[in-house]
């Protein structure tokens, strides 16, 4: 079985790509830029170029995308020809050619509007139910992206796995007041405790969902790291997060502490991965329990994978306002 890797540049695609052929398994991957993962360089917009890489292919994993860090350098068709067209070319090549399992990666920003609470509300529980409200171009685009996905399933029966992930990027976020406030290893161990993926568990996902994807025909997923928190836990999460993750966590002040680091005074929201774990068979292993478990023996807290695939950035541009410039 042949697995085609779309993206195959970028933190997801280099990812399976080596685990894939780290285990031996047939895999090839693409991509708009030339890499040691990239089989063939050419544009997932170009269809003709789309139905070439399908030959032999059984499954796709659709990663290629622009991102949300692309929304002040890139137009809006660019984000329609990428990431609607694009995923429209995979989609048609894909029901063509035959392909047995589909999967497409797409965004927890999705979710747009719907994850910032009003002041003085409780934190928001997402769920595959909460309906999606995007708020940029790039939410908007990758939800029309997964409507497609369904639309294939429906009327050409291509078995497609839609996984909504969070921000598994190595790169400092866009928010120059988290920038300021948190050192950056503290800000995403922080962030594991409710909207942060490790590389490693995303991909673990990915090769589910393709394994999985016949059976199951379509289904959307949020993939997350699993929180500690529970929905009773909400309305402190917006009052106070840090009080409740020490009542679950004792050792953490300690911990924290001798690092000089420090707990988000609030939560906003908290992703959660139940169906995923449930209807896919996914353990992810990387959550904060594991966070602290390695701050306890000095060691790194992200995953082999995550330090191998390392940091890529979004523009070849660098910009003096931050790692990537920001719509106001």
């Amino acid at each position: 079985m042949t697995i085609l890797v779309t993206g195959s540049a970028g933190h997801l695609g280099e990812a399976i790509l080596r685990t894939l052929q780290g285990r031996g398994l047939p895999a090839r991957g693409i991509d708009l830029k030339p890499s040691p993962f990239s089989d063939a360089v050419g544009s997932i917009v170009d269809p003709a170029f789309v139905r070439r890489q399908m030959d032999g292919v059984s499954a796709v994993i659709h990663t290629a995308t622009l991102h949300k860090p692309h929304v002040a350098t890139h137009g809006k068709q660019d984000f329609v020809d990428t990431n609607v067209t694009g995923t429209l070319n995979l989609l048609e090549a894909a029901a063509a050619a035959g392909v047995k399992s589909f999967v497409f990666t797409s965004t927890t920003s999705a979710f747009g509007s719907q994850l910032r609470p009003e002041a003085g509300q409780a934190a928001v529980w997402v769920t595959e139910e909460l309906p999606p409200v995007p708020k940029n171009i790039y939410g908007t685009t990758k939800l029309t992206a997964e409507n497609l996905c369904e639309l294939f399933f429906r009327e050409r029966g291509l078995p497609v796995v839609v996984l909504r992930t969070s921000r598994f990027f190595p790169e400092d976020d866009d928010d120059p007041a988290m920038r300021s406030a948190y050192p950056l290893d503290n800000a995403q161990a922080n962030e594991l405790l409710y909207r942060r993926l490790d590389i490693a568990d995303a991909m673990s996902a990915h090769l589910l969902a393709v394994e999985r994807a016949p059976k199951i025909g379509f289904a959307r997923y949020i993939v997350s790291a699993t929180s500690p928190f529970e929905s009773h836990h909400l309305a402190a999460l917006a009052d106070d997060a840090a009080s409740v993750v020490r009542a679950l966590y004792p050792d953490c002040a300690q911990l924290y502490a001798a690092r000089g680091w420090r707990l988000f005074p609030q939560i906003d929201r908290v992703y959660v991965n139940a169906r995923a774990r449930r209807e896919l068979g996914w353990r992810p292993e990387f959550d904060f329990a594991h966070v602290l478990q390695r701050l306890r023996v000095g060691q790194d807290f992200r995953s082999a994978l995550a330090r191998e695939v390392g940091s890529k950035g979004y523009h070849e541009a660098v910009f003096d306002e931050g790692p990537y410039p920001i719509v106001s």
